[in-house]
């Protein structure tokens, strides 16, 4: 289980994160959505180990994971992906899954089998031999998935996965993420879409100039006065009803 406790983070004068805590396990799925500027993705960056925050603590599986690097943190069963998707564009598709895969195995042969069952899983052992800095955006997003999955996680962090895609790729990675959560790996979610996010979450939190002030159920969540009046809109109200 991921237990954040008052976590703060700060940036010269701007916190960007306050005061933050909860939970999450490999049997749910949870939404982070705000406007622009929230510290969703300054929430994930202290959670994965991109950053140490100035205060509160992240713990996992009850250990105290505050500010230990990213790599350890995803060999314990965290790992996440970004929002700007940065494959290593001249290798494969297949060397690039192989690269999370051996941050858990020992040997290439080992990673490379690896590689091509997570490739499978996405639907992408079309595409293993092709060049990652030729695939279109929704496959790219797709690679981002894979290379994060190879490292075998318990829980996986999502920062808009599903943003830029068309509706036939949006359906394929809801499905993809649905498959996942069937497997057993629980699912943190960063997303703007908000019909998606609908779908998708079991639970919703909602930052708003770095603190949380709303969590629960996506349909209450969407009927919150505070959050309709931060983030939502009128607009989202009415199209929902």
């Amino acid at each position: 289980m991921l237990a954040l406790d008052r976590v703060t983070k700060r940036f010269g004068g701007l916190t960007a994160v306050k005061d933050v805590s909860l939970t999450a396990t490999p049997a749910e799925i949870v939404g982070i959505i705000g406007p622009n500027g929230a510290g969703k993705t300054t929430l994930f960056n202290v959670i994965s180990g991109f950053l140490v925050p100035d205060a509160g603590r992240v713990l996992l599986d009850g250990r105290d994971v505050t500010g230990m690097p990213a790599h350890r943190i995803s060999i314990l069963g965290l790992t996440r992906t970004f929002q700007l998707v940065k494959p290593f564009g001249h290798l494969s598709v297949l060397d690039n899954i192989m690269i999370g895969a051996l941050t858990r195995l020992g040997s290439v042969a080992a990673a490379r089998d690896e590689a091509r069952r997570v490739a499978t899983l996405c639907g992408m052992d079309a595409f293993g031999e092709t060049a990652a800095n030729t695939l279109p955006i929704g496959l790219r997003k797709r690679l981002e998935v894979a290379r994060a999955l190879a490292t075998r996680p318990r829980l996986l962090l999502l920062d808009e996965v599903m943003s830029g895609l068309n509706p036939a790729e949006l359906s394929e990675m809801l499905a993809l993420l649905g498959r996942l959560h069937a497997d057993g790996i629980g699912l943190i979610v960063i997303e703007h879409i908000m019909a998606a996010m609908m779908r998708l979450a079991e639970r919703i939190v909602v930052l708003h100039h770095g603190e949380q002030i709303a969590q629960g159920r996506p349909e209450e969540i969407a009927r919150d006065p505070k959050v309709i009046d931060a983030y939502l809109g009128e607009e989202f109200v009415l199209a929902d009803a």
